[in-house]
């Protein structure tokens, strides 16, 4: 009698929390079926491609094989939606009318997408919205004032040359293949880190950095991982699975380098005040918010202030060094272009001893060239936003507030609906004539609307000085036995590296 009492007892409560974890559970899923019924009724006047009832369109770009997503935009020239999983669906458009309805809007940056940044990078201009991004926004531009980016061409000059040095000493006088993504990256970290924050690394010639490098690829690749693999969308999920215990490593690295960055420049400005040395000319970005946080410690903290630096150091360096290797492969791939750029160059600097703010804008063909490879391979693969409000696009068809947009930046850009033979490597389709021709909103490489990229003039300058240097000094031709294999991540990558054979000019 005793023993029955008390397994009634202690089988109640146990009793009770079964059925409350099954009630849990049965709410959980009648919300997630509400969700898909949703979804699938504001998404229905939109034809796509067939759906795997559980893993959606996940196998589509599993393989990282980007031509897929060229036949579904030739199959569908618009727009299609994309669905991860049973219960979370984007909207792909690539549809230059479609974009720039969408990019006249100020709709937030996706929580859904920009949530799986956050841990590397923090909250910074990538993916903040509302009053925050703005204050952001408005702090950080004049760092990109025109009167600030002509005097980086010097410093930019000096860290291609540096690394142009490196390859003179590989190279010598014979045909000699390199792999030239590794020193093109560490070069543009040289070039953000003069520029940016004012600091002198010796990145290039010292290894002390490629650990930051290295993570910072890492972090990419997981975050990708993480972003279609629906299974690990739950945070604690993931938090506990191998990936999510190895990107809070990765963050640490990550964090450590920004706040190394910070706390170097905070003593060097003491030691500055302190000698009342004023040779800087300009401020660059660390003067300008730490300025700000000394005038107004409310309106940029420690926090904010890695968060940008992380952003500045992520999104400058990987889509720097990305846009000039792709440059570098078109031009091997294409010698009349290579050599038609060369002769403009020649014409232009000389011996490229010195290179001005003017002499850059004479720069015609190359900037078509320049043009050409960011629409072959843009570094940046999509925007996205989640709706607001509704959006009614120009053929009439509309979407409820809720969902995520994601503008497919390579589908715009190899859309044959917009461009013919768009495999083709053609500088001539950015002529005056030409360009004048096509719709606004077709090429965008650096976005549009008010949250375009606050560098892109930086990014050309920086494109423009790398590409004449090298020209100058080098004749490109590629390997065929090592054709370029780009990864898809959050910024698209190469895969094995970008190997070419350099043959120093004499």
């Amino acid at each position: 009698m005793d023993s029955s009492w008390l397994e009634t007892r202690w089988a109640r409560p146990f009793h009770l929390a079964f059925v409350f974890c099954l009630a849990l559970g049965l709410l959980q899923a009648i919300k997630l079926y509400v969700r898909r019924q949703r979804l699938l009724r504001d998404l229905r006047a939109f034809p796509g491609p067939s759906t795997h009832w559980f893993y959606g369109h996940q196998k589509l770009i599993q393989d990282g094989k980007l031509e897929k997503l060229e036949e579904l935009v030739e199959k569908y020239p618009r727009a299609f939606p994309f669905w991860v999983g049973p219960f979370q669906a984007f909207f792909y458009i690539y549809d230059p009318d479609y974009a720039k309805t969408f990019l006249s809007r100020t709709d937030p940056k996706s929580k859904y997408l920009c949530k799986f940044l956050v841990p590397c990078l923090g909250e910074g201009l990538l993916n903040l919205n509302g009053p925050k991004w703005f204050q952001h926004r408005r702090l950080i531009t004049p760092v990109f004032n025109f009167n600030i980016l002509r005097s980086y061409i010097k410093v930019m000059a000096h860290s291609v040359n540096i690394m142009l040095g490196k390859w003179e000493k590989i190279c010598g006088t014979q045909d000699t293949l390199v792999e030239v993504f590794g020193h093109i990256r560490l070069m543009t970290l040289d070039t953000l880190m003069k520029c940016i924050f004012s600091q002198e690394t010796n990145c290039q010639i010292n290894s002390n950095d490629d650990h930051y490098v290295k993570a910072m690829s890492e972090a990419s690749k997981i975050n990708f991982s993480h972003l279609y693999g629906f299974l690990l969308h739950h945070d604690i999920i993931f938090k506990f699975s191998p990936d999510g215990h190895r990107l809070q490593e990765l963050s640490k690295i990550l964090h450590q380098y920004a706040d190394q960055i910070i706390q170097d420049r905070k003593n060097s400005l003491k030691d500055e005040k302190k000698q009342c040395n004023t040779q800087k000319t300009y401020q660059d970005f660390l003067d300008i918010v730490l300025s700000a946080q000394g005038e107004n410690g409310d309106s940029f903290s420690d926090t904010e202030l890695r968060s940008e630096v992380n952003t500045f150091m992520v999104a400058g360096q990987d889509t720097m060094g990305g846009s000039i290797s792709w440059l570098l492969y078109h031009l091997a791939q294409n010698p009349e272009h290579q050599e038609r750029c060369r002769e403009e160059i020649r014409s232009i600097l000389g011996d490229g001893s010195s290179i001005t703010w003017d002499q850059l804008g004479e720069m015609s063909y190359t900037t078509m060239c320049i043009k050409e490879s960011l629409r072959l391979i843009p570094t940046a693969l999509s925007i996205s936003r989640e709706l607001s409000k509704p959006i009614t696009f120009p053929d009439g068809h509309s979407l409820p507030a809720g969902i995520t947009v994601v503008l497919s930046i390579w589908g715009l850009h190899h859309n044959p609906a917009i461009w013919e033979n768009p495999k083709v490597f053609d500088p001539l389709r950015f002529s005056q004539e030409n360009a004048n021709q096509r719709h606004s909103h077709s090429f965008l490489p650096f976005s549009a609307g008010p949250r375009n990229c606050i560098g892109q003039h930086f990014a050309m300058i920086k494109l423009k000085v790398t590409i004449a240097l090298i020209l100058l000094r080098f004749r490109l031709t590629p390997d065929p036995t090592r054709p370029l294999s780009l990864l898809p991540q959050v910024i698209l990558k190469p895969k094995n590296g970008v190997h070419l054979y350099l043959k120093k000019l004499s």
